[in-house]
């Protein structure tokens, strides 16, 4: 027969254990049980006074931070009301049926006060746990990279100039609060060193010190990709930053873009992966820098921090032909690393005139042989850029029964040929080799799916914070997380379901890359 309707008792006083209520195979029991996070007060302890008024417990802190990641979250006012609500969250979380967690503003002051460098050494310290797991094989590195769209609008982006202009009014005029951020700064000493990590531990480390010394400023990859207006960044092939003429004042870090299938620009970032070659897919490195950043540029710091960082004894490096400059080949080759760069298409470029590949080099003579069998000498070197110039006899040149599709000029066709030439035919010979060719297939299979993880599960289509050193942190926790997913299912875990998204790739996704599928996010 029909039930009588359910009376309501919500306001009924219930005594209740909280770890009764969660099951005990539960996601969050075992994160607890495997991951100790008392690590991360030894990371955070320069960053706090010896006396006042105490804080948020940083294990907290970094909990709701791997709640946020594994719930699929994208603010910390969103992250406190589901935690709230959920009964595995409070227990993972250490809080009680009716204590309340804390504010949101909380969470971000925090996050301010760590820093990013916090972040970063949150990020090794689950690296070590995957090397420690035998998950990190060492032998083969993946570098790509993915642009993520940025918290502000194209209508922010302004000319530099009026920006600087505005910004020197300012402090002609300084009122309230800028009249302190426009007065000159003395210059840092060592009166209070800045902290450094102590080797294999989380624990800081002060610098010696030296009184009335400057500092000397320490290498910062952040600030090499943070573009400087009085000195804009130009490479030296002539490529100039679009950054030196456009700002955005929304988030002055962020940079235009085109989207990867077309489209309207938009403001974003590049985020960079280093991906090692075990079959775990560790990422070993992440970096984000502006979307303006040549993809290939910071390649070599990748590298360099990564193997000595790491203590890998690398046999090959891989990535596409945005990493296969000159600069990049001749380092790797140098090091004893097979450089698995793909190089610029030279055959198929939108030119009507012929490219370089039509001209075969002749190493005893030293000089270039046109497609109808011309000769075209050297003639300069340009130290500066580092190339050889080479110039067919223009009275050949143009009587050639083929000049409209070879040159413009009256002066002869022109060609050069790197400094550094061998290193690059090195690499082309690799081209032909299986192991390239099986190392590019792995490619598409190995970095690709961790972006298209990251942005379909994780948020990181775009970012919700701005700023470089912030999305760096909103970076690094999203690459910690998908490393963290990947040593929980060799702690145990098996093949289920984390709490947004499968812990490890689709099988699909696993198979071998022989038939040339390519997964894209």
């Amino acid at each position: 027969m029909l039930g009588p309707p359910k009376a309501r008792h919500v306001d009924r006083a219930a005594r209740v254990s909280l770890d009764e209520l969660v099951p005990p195979d539960h996601f969050y029991r075992h994160l607890e049980r495997v991951l100790d996070l008392r690590f991360v007060r030894d990371l955070v302890r320069d960053r706090y006074a010896a006396g006042g008024r105490p804080s948020l417990d940083p294990v907290v802190y970094f909990k709701l931070q791997l709640v946020m990641f594994f719930e699929g979250l994208r603010s910390e006012q969103k992250l406190v009301e589901t935690a709230s609500l959920h009964l595995a969250h409070r227990w993972y979380l250490g809080y009680a049926l009716d204590e309340p967690l804390p504010d949101p503003s909380t969470l971000s002051r925090m996050r301010a006060r760590l820093g990013v460098e916090v972040f970063r050494r949150f990020f090794e310290r689950v690296v070590e746990l995957c090397q420690e797991a035998g998950l990190v094989r060492g032998r083969e590195l993946f570098f790509d990279a993915t642009k993520v769209r940025a918290n502000a609008a194209v209508a922010s982006v302004v000319p530099r100039l009026g920006r600087v202009v505005g910004d020197h009014i300012e402090a002609l005029f300084p009122t309230g609060t800028a009249a302190a951020a426009a007065a000159p700064a003395a210059p840092p000493v060592y009166d209070a060193p800045a902290p450094v990590p102590a080797p294999g531990t989380g624990a800081m480390r002060p610098l010696p010190a030296v009184p009335g010394r400057a500092a000397p400023r320490r290498w910062d990859l952040l600030e090499a990709c943070r573009l400087d207006p009085q000195r804009p960044a130009v490479s030296a092939s002539g490529y100039a930053r679009l950054s030196a003429r456009l700002v955005s004042r929304t988030d002055p870090d962020a940079a235009l873009m085109h989207p990867a299938g077309g489209g309207r620009a938009t403001l974003g970032y590049q985020d960079h992966y280093v991906v090692d070659g075990g079959k775990a897919r560790v990422i070993l490195h992440a970096l984000v820098a502006p979307a303006d950043v040549m993809e290939g540029q910071p390649m070599l710091d990748f590298l360099w921090r990564v193997r000595f960082r790491w203590k890998v004894r690398l046999k090959r490096a891989v990535g596409d032909s945005k990493y296969g400059t000159v600069a990049n080949i001749r380092a790797l080759e140098d090091a004893g690393i097979r450089a698995y760069l793909a190089l610029p298409d030279t055959e198929h470029r939108d030119s009507p005139y012929y490219p370089l590949a039509a001209f075969r080099y002749d190493a005893a003579r030293d000089l270039f042989w046109c497609p109808q069998g011309h000769p075209l000498r050297r003639e300069r070197a340009n130290p500066k850029r580092e190339f050889y110039g080479y110039r067919g006899d223009p009275a050949v040149c143009n009587a050639c029964p083929v000049r409209a599709a070879c040159t413009p000029g009256t002066y002869g066709r022109q060609v050069h040929r790197s400094f550094h030439a061998d290193y690059v035919d090195r690499v082309r010979a690799y081209h032909a080799t299986a192991a390239y060719k099986k190392a590019m297939r792995k490619r598409g299979v190995w970095v690709e799916p961790l972006f298209g993880e990251a942005k379909q599960w994780h948020g990181l289509r775009q970012f919700r914070l701005r700023g470089l050193p912030k999305v760096n942190t909103e970076g690094l926790l999203v690459a910690a997380g998908q490393n963290l997913k990947r040593w929980l299912v060799a702690t145990g875990w098996g093949r289920r379901h984390a709490p947004c998204g499968a812990l490890t790739a689709p099988r699909a996704a696993q198979r071998p890359a022989c038939r040339g599928r390519t997964a894209r996010p």
